[in-house]
C-alpha cells in the first residue's frame, strides 16, 4: 500500500492511533502509537525506540548487553503492507515493523531482518518457504480468588464447548478475516477451555507476521467478552499444554512444492527429507528459538502429544517433525511438514528463521534422516532409541539455551548481536522463573502470553 491510501484508510475508518509493533527477544509483543495527524510522516520516518528495549526479557527486567545500553537509538519503521484496522480496539490500526539504524539499514538485533536474511538464503537457490502457526490457547475467567481459571470443563473436540463459545469464536474468526487472515480451521481442544485455530499458509515473513496478529486478536476479542486468553506453552500445571505446531513447505519461482515427489511412496521428495534431515540435526539447539521460555518444558515432555524426542514420522503425533497427510483434491499443494516443538511464547520471527536455516543446511548437506518412526518414540527402550538416532529434546530452557549457544550453524545465522541479546534475555527469563513457585511462574507465563 502506499502511504497515501494508508492515511486515507485510516481517516475513512476513524482510526485515531496507529500502532506500530515488534516482538521482542522475550516475545513480548511491544510498540508505539503515532497519532493520525502525523502518520504519513511516521511511515517514512518510523518512531524512534532506544537500542535498550531488545536487552529487555518478557519480566521488563533489562539485562546487560553491550550495544544495548542508555545510548542509541533505533527506528520503527512499518511494513506498508502489513497495516490493518484493529478490530477489537475502537479507533486504532496496528502495523509491524523493522529495525532500521539511523543510516537505514536493518539493525543487527531486529528479528524480522533475521527472518529476511534467511529468507533471501533460500531465494538465492531460486527456493521460498511457505508456513503456518496453528495456535492452541486456552480461555480464561477470574474466580473468586482473583486467579485465572478454565473458562469451562468440556471434553475435546466437544459440541458443547463449541457452543459456549459460539459468541467468541465466531467473532475471532470475523475479526481475523477482517484484518487479511484466512482462518481455515477451529475446534476446542483437549485442555479445559483450550482452543484451537488455525491459519491459511503464506510466505514466511507474512506467516510470522500473521501469528503476531493472531496473539493480538485472540487476547483482543476475548477482553471484548469478559475472558482472558493466553497462548502460554502451559497454562495450567493439570491441563494440556498449548503448542503453536508450525506447518511449513519449500516452493519454486513456478509454484511447485519442492517437498513433493509424485513419484516416492509417501510423496516426499529427497529435498524434504533433506530438510528434515536438518532439522533434526539442529533441533536440540532449535527449540531453545521455538520453545523459548521457562513454561515450554512443562509442555515438553513424553507421551503429552507435544514431541519429545528428535524423531519424525507419518501422522506420528509424538513425533517431533510430521509428515502430514495431504488433502485428497491437492495432494501436492498440500504436503506439508510439521515442527511440533513449537509454541507461541516464541518470537516467530526467529522460530521461522532458525527452522529455514536447520533445514537449509540439510540440503547443503544432502544429509538423509534415519528411517521414519511410525511409533511413539517414548514407548521405545533407549536401545532401540540409540538404533535410530533418536536423542530426547532438552528437559530444561537452560539446557536448550546451552546447546544453542554450541550450534555454530545458529548463531552465525542470528548474527553476533541478536544472538547475545537471546541469550542474555532467555537466561535471564530462565533463572527469574526458576526462583518463583509454580503458581507464581504459571500465572506470569498466562498473562505474558
Amino acid at each position: 500500500m502506499t502511504t497515501e491510501a494508508i492515511v486515507e484508510q485510516a481517516r475513512d475508518a476513524g482510526v485515531r492511533l496507529v500502532r506500530f509493533l515488534y516482538c521482542d527477544n522475550g516475545a513480548a509483543i511491544r510498540g508505539k502509537a503515532t497519532a493520525l495527524s502525523g502518520l504519513g510522516a511516521r511511515l517514512t520516518d518510523g518512531i524512534g525506540l532506544t537500542v535498550a528495549m531488545m536487552a529487555m526479557n518478557s519480566l521488563d527486567q533489562l539485562q546487560s548487553v553491550e550495544g544495548m545500553g542508555p545510548v542509541g537509538e533505533i527506528r520503527l519503521v512499518p511494513d506498508p503492507d502489513s497495516f490493518v484496522i484493529v478490530p477489537y480496539a475502537a479507533g486504532s490500526a496496528a502495523m509491524l515493523c523493522d529495525m532500521l539504524t539511523g543510516d537505514r539499514t536493518p539493525w543487527g538485533a531486529c528479528p524480522r531482518s533475521f527472518l529476511k536474511r534467511m529468507r533471501a538464503r533460500a531465494a538465492a537457490q531460486g527456493w521460498q518457504l511457505h508456513a503456518s502457526f496453528e495456535a492452541e490457547f486456552s480461555l480464561a475467567r477470574r474466580d473468586e480468588r482473583g486467579e485465572y481459571a478454565p473458562f469451562d470443563q468440556t471434553l475435546c473436540f466437544s459440541s458443547i464447548a463449541m457452543n459456549q463459545a459460539a459468541p467468541f469464536a465466531t467473532a475471532l474468526v470475523a475479526a481475523l478475516e477482517a484484518q487479511g487472515l484466512r482462518p481455515e480451521q477451529y475446534y476446542p481442544e483437549l485442555g479445559h477451555g483450550q482452543h484451537e485455530v488455525s491459519i491459511r499458509h503464506t510466505e514466511a515473513l507474512r506467516a510470522a507476521d500473521h501469528h503476531i496478529m493472531l496473539r493480538e486478536t485472540i487476547r483482543g476479542v476475548a477482553s471484548e467478552y469478559g475472558l482472558y486468553a493466553s497462548l502460554a506453552p502451559k497454562p495450567f500445571a493439570d491441563q494440556a499444554g498449548n503448542g503453536a505446531h508450525i506447518h511449513f513447505s519449500l516452493w519454486d519461482a513456478a509454484g511447485r512444492n519442492l517437498f513433493y515427489d509424485r513419484d516416492a511412496p509417501d510423496g516426499l521428495s529427497q529435498l524434504g527429507a533433506q530438510f528434515i534431515a536438518g532439522v533434526l540435526e539442529h533441533l536440540p539447539a532449535l527449540v531453545a528459538l521455538t520453545c523459548p521460555s521457562f513454561n515450554s518444558y512443562k509442555r515438553l515432555q513424553p507421551q503429552s502429544w507435544s514431541s519429545a524426542y528428535t524423531a519424525w514420522g507419518h501422522d506420528n503425533r509424538e513425533a517431533a517433525v510430521r509428515v502430514a497427510s495431504p488433502f485428497w483434491s491437492d495432494v501436492e499443494g498440500s504436503t506439508n511438514l510439521e515442527l511440533k516443538a513449537a509454541d507461541s511464547s516464541c518470537n516467530p520471527y526467529i522460530a521461522l528463521g532458525g527452522l529455514l536455516a536447520a533445514g537449509l543446511d540439510g540440503v547443503a548437506r544432502q544429509l538423509t534422516p534415519r528411517a521414519a518412526t511410525e511409533a511413539d518414540p517414548a514407548g521405545l527402550s533407549e536401545a532401540e532409541r540409540a538404533a535410530r538416532g533418536i536423542r530426547r529434546l532438552p528437559a530444561s530452557l537452560d539446557e536448550a539455551l546451552d546447546n544453542l549457544e554450541r550450534d555454530a550453524l545458529l548463531i552465525e545465522s542470528l548474527g553476533d548481536l541478536l544472538s547475545r541479546a537471546y541469550l542474555a534475555v532467555r537466561r535471564s527469563e530462565a533463572r527469574a522463573y526458576a526462583a518463583m513457585d509454580d503458581a507464581a511462574q504459571f500465572k506470569g507465563h498466562f498473562y505474558t502470553y
